[in-house]
């Protein structure tokens, strides 16, 4: 923790080796956060680097009273909801009739899931988007749930009862899996 308050002061005053050293200390969970909620390790990268891009461009107007690694987390969690959000619309406009956006080929994947993450990826993206929000923030970001409720717009007991329907959802959809 230590560590991390050196890094927000120092990335605070225009440090760039401390912005380089939050990058990466933080990639691998970043990405594993963008993972929970897309799915998609092309949309995922894309989500962390815009993540990254916001923060590298803000060190005069930074301001962080908690964690740093939470705070990454809510980055990161709101790149990849405006990117859900960006999907539904393409998604809308297909079926409107529109012409599809044109595609470029998918690279192939720099970081590879073992086949156990990728079963708790897949598991994730079956359930509704605000129990996964919610299981994501909570395990990933380890947010508390007044936190996840001011997040999400919702209320205290919401945001319990949205994280428990989706650990129970979870946790019936990998004992399916695994049997």
């Amino acid at each position: 923790m230590i560590e991390d308050e050196l890094l927000k002061l120092r990335f605070k005053l225009g440090s760039e080796d401390a912005l380089r050293r939050i990058y990466e200390k933080y990639l691998n969970y970043m990405f594993s956060v963008a993972m929970a909620f897309l799915n998609d390790a092309q949309a995922s990268e894309d989500v962390v680097h815009d993540g990254f891009v916001s923060l590298a461009q803000s060190p005069r107007t930074f301001r962080l009273r908690g964690h740093l690694k939470s705070y990454l987390a809510v980055c990161v969690a709101n790149k990849a909801r405006d990117k859900l959000r960006e999907g539904k619309r393409h998604w809308d406009r297909l079926v409107a009739g529109a012409e599809p956006e044109p595609q470029s080929d998918p690279p192939e994947d720099a970081i590879l899931c073992d086949e156990r993450a990728k079963e708790v990826y897949d598991a994730l993206a079956q359930l509704p988007e605000e129990q996964r929000e919610a299981v994501v923030l909570r395990i990933k970001a380890g947010m508390n749930f007044r936190q996840i409720a001011e997040l999400q717009s919702a209320s205290y007991v919401a945001a319990q009862a949205r994280y428990r329907r989706g650990i129970d959802k979870l946790r019936s959809i990998l004992n399916g899996r695994l049997l």
